[in-house]
Formats: structure tokens, C-alpha cells, sequence
């Protein structure tokens, strides 16, 4: 039987540095952490990783000259085919709603950038393609969909011509099984009808900690259901015991005082993260609730700017560091936002913007963060046909296992390939 519990009282700040604390974000062994130290990182260290490079390529001993982007379209499937100079051909994935709309910045803007360009070069062009022809005026979340797109195809053509896992160009792989939440995407449901879609999604998978959706989303205070989120905050800890993690996500539903009184529920509860509770873009909200609070909150899903997140981690505005991996300009980023978070002693867990091959994304980087949390989403998706000889690419107790072939260590069925259309403007 489970007994609520409300957390002490004492300052966050405090809290944050205690064992229960750690316990809730995860693991922080092998983090090198200025914060652990007794000394939070400044402004000008966090700007010294921003500018490090990121990218291990001693792999890659000559240039991969890239020949050819395109995109393809198989259905509601996006898909990017790169070429070399030297006749390799790869086949990514990039984020397929979002590329609906972004498509034409890929096609116009993103993809020329680095055509004739040598792929190790990559963090470079980055930077002068987000300032070549006034770029960076369309910085936003479309815009960085494009450029993840282009440099998912690159890292997996570095990948496959040098026979080498995506993990290698981060520093090594550091883990390879990787144990998951499973998060339900539902709101307006009731919660007892919300109870047995967990359990649903529980099964028999071994999962040991889900997320499900408060609030009405960018409802200012107004929830999905009258009552909803007040009944489902006791009844989901009822149904899974004490020993499942639980995590809530408000998907920016709240002002700051109805936030810190949701929170505080959440914490009588023992909920290990509290996302999004504010409008996304109101920092100085979220980080009056995160102050207020104890339980951890999470943040940053909608972030695409390097300084800002720069600004959060030094303000800790929250304490689970959340980039998108798609929506946040893809690996190389989002390595310096968690290389920043390591700094300040907070832990990373990547929101997964759902569709494609969103789930093995994250599990690639998982596999080479050090900073990571304890558990990452996962939703697979079985309609776009892939192979891979190292994975199943399924959730198997609870874990799944990272693909270690050359690149993203998957394939996508030719067949498939070939019945996708290229895509042109006009």
C-alpha cells in the first residue's frame, strides 16, 4: 500500500544537491561537474563548451566529399538520401511531421549548404549555413528540422564509409541497453479510462516508469477534463506502486501559481519530474515554479537556442534538462546543451518528438551521453520497414538495446526506398 509523502521543505538549492534528490534524476557517476565541486559553472564556461567542438573523427582518415542530398517521400514518410564523391549512399530518417512543413527550408536553404562540402567538416558549415544568406532570421524550430536532417544524413555517411557506429564520433559508446519509460500522448480521456491505456502500455514490457499528460495544454489553467489531473495524480501512483517512476508532463498548461499547486500534489505523491509546467517560453515562470518546489522540474522540448540554454542551465531555470533531438538541431547541439548541463551537475533526457525513427535517436544518444537519466522515452514505430542485425529494436525488459552497426546501425528496406518519390520545389 502506498503512503503519501510530502517532500521536506527545505530550499531547492539544497535539496538538489541531496542523495533523495540524485535518486530522483538518476545516476551522476562520471559526470565532471563544476557544481559537485561546491561551484556552479559561469557564463563564460558555459560559453567555452558551447564553442568546443564536438565531433571525434580521428576515424575518418579522408574526406567524405558529399556528392548529393535529396529528399524522398513515401507516403506520410520523409526520407533523406545522401551520396559521396566516392559512391556511398545512405538513407536516413528525419522527423516526418515536422518536415511536412520544413521541407522547402531543407530543399532551399539547409541541403545546398553542403553540397561539395567534406562531411567531417560539418560543425563548421553549420555555422556558416545558419549565417549564410540571412539564415539565421528563420532560426526556429522548422528551421533547425531542416538542419538536423542534413546532419543525420552526414554522420551516417562518415558512418558508413569508415565502418564506424554513431557513438564513435561522440566520445565511444559508454552503455549499450537502455531502459525506457513509456509516455502516453493522451488528454480529454477520463482517468479511469487513462488508467487502462497505461496499463496497456505497461504489458508485459518491464518498463519501470511512464509519463501521461496533465493539465490542457497551453490552456492557461484550464484542465482537459474538470477534475482530471486532481484525480489522476493519486490514482496512476494507486495503480503502479511505489516502486514505478513516475513523471507528468503539463505541456505548458499552467501560470506559475497554479503550477507550484499542482506540483506540490505531485510531490506528496513522489513524482520523479514535473515537465513543462509553465507556457514553454515563459522562463522566468517555470523557474519561479521550479524554485518553489522540490520535485524535479523538466524543461525544453521547444528550445533551439544555444544561448538560451546557456541561460537556463546557469539560472537553473530547470533541473531535468530536456532538448529535442529534431526540433533542437539534431546530435551535435544537443551534446553541447548536455555537455553545459554536465557542468552544472544536472542530468539530460532527451524529449522525443515522435515518428520516424525519433526512439532510436534518442537510444543512439543515450548510449554516448554521460550526463544521462535513468530512463528514456520510447515510442517504436513498426511502419517504417528498417533491419538491423544488432537490436530488435524492441522494448525487452524494460530495455532497448542500441544498434552498434556502422551509422545508426539500421537499414531501410530498399523496396521502400524505391517507391519514395524526390521531392523539388516548384
Amino acid at each position: 500500500m502506498f503512503t503519501p509523502r510530502r517532500f521536506s521543505s527545505v530550499p531547492r538549492r539544497t535539496f538538489l544537491k541531496s542523495s533523495a534528490a540524485l535518486a530522483l534524476l538518476g545516476s551522476t557517476r562520471g559526470v565532471a561537474s563544476a557544481a559537485g565541486a561546491g561551484k556552479a559553472p559561469s557564463f563564460e564556461d558555459l560559453q567555452r563548451i558551447m564553442d568546443a567542438p564536438v565531433l571525434s573523427l580521428e576515424s575518418v582518415k579522408a574526406p567524405v566529399n558529399v556528392a548529393s542530398i535529396e529528399l524522398l517521400k513515401n507516403g506520410k514518410t520523409y526520407l533523406v538520401r545522401a551520396r559521396s564523391t566516392d559512391g556511398v549512399e545512405v538513407v536516413t530518417v528525419p522527423n516526418p511531421a515536422s518536415m511536412a512543413k520544413a521541407f522547402p527550408i531543407f530543399l532551399d536553404w539547409a541541403a545546398p549548404q553542403f553540397l561539395k562540402k567534406d562531411a567531417r567538416t560539418i560543425e563548421s558549415v553549420q555555422k556558416e549555413a545558419y549565417r549564410a544568406e540571412s539564415n539565421y532570421k528563420m532560426q526556429g524550430l522548422l528551421f533547425w528540422v531542416a538542419m538536423t536532417a542534413v546532419e543525420q544524413a552526414l554522420l551516417e555517411l562518415m558512418g558508413q564509409t569508415a565502418k564506424r557506429p554513431l557513438a564513435d564520433f561522440f566520445g565511444g559508446a559508454r552503455r549499450r541497453d537502455i531502459p525506457v519509460y513509456y509516455a502516453s500522448g493522451n488528454r480529454g480521456n477520463t482517468p479511469e479510462k487513462e488508467i487502462e491505456y497505461l496499463q496497456s502500455l505497461v504489458g508485459s514490457s518491464g518498463v519501470r516508469a511512464i509519463k501521461f499528460r496533465l493539465g490542457g495544454r497551453m490552456s492557461r489553467n484550464a484542465d482537459s477534463l474538470p477534475g482530471r489531473t486532481e484525480a489522476l495524480i493519486p490514482l496512476v501512483r494507486k495503480t503502479f506502486g511505489d516502486a514505478m517512476t513516475l513523471y507528468a508532463d503539463a505541456n505548458s498548461s499552467y501560470d506559475a501559481k497554479e503550477g507550484i499547486r499542482i506540483g506540490r500534489m505531485m510531490e506528496e505523491y513522489r513524482y520523479a519530474f514535473y515537465e513543462e509546467p509553465c507556457e514553454f517560453d515563459d522562463l522566468w515562470s517555470t523557474k519561479q515554479v521550479a524554485d518553489a518546489l522540490t520535485i524535479p522540474i523538466a524543461l525544453g522540448e521547444q528550445e533551439f537556442s544555444l544561448h538560451r540554454w546557456r541561460w537556463c542551465i546557469a539560472n537553473r531555470v530547470m533541473d531535468v534538462v530536456q532538448p529535442d533531438l529534431h526540433y533542437g538541431g539534431g546530435f551535435i547541439r544537443a551534446t553541447k546543451v548536455a555537455r553545459m548541463a554536465a557542468a552544472a551537475g544536472m542530468n539530460l533526457v532527451p524529449h522525443m518528438s515522435g515518428g520516424g525513427l525519433g526512439y532510436l535517436d534518442v537510444v543512439q544518444f543515450a548510449a554516448f551521453t554521460p550526463n544521462i537519466g535513468p530512463f528514456q522515452e520510447f515510442k517504436g514505430d513498426a511502419k517504417i520497414p528498417v533491419s538491423c542485425p544488432t537490436s530488435s529494436l524492441k522494448c525487452e525488459n524494460g530495455m532497448v538495446r542500441c544498434p552498434t552497426g556502422p551509422g545508426f546501425g539500421v537499414t531501410v528496406d530498399p523496396d521502400f526506398v524505391r517507391k519514395a518519390q524526390v521531392m523539388k520545389l516548384g
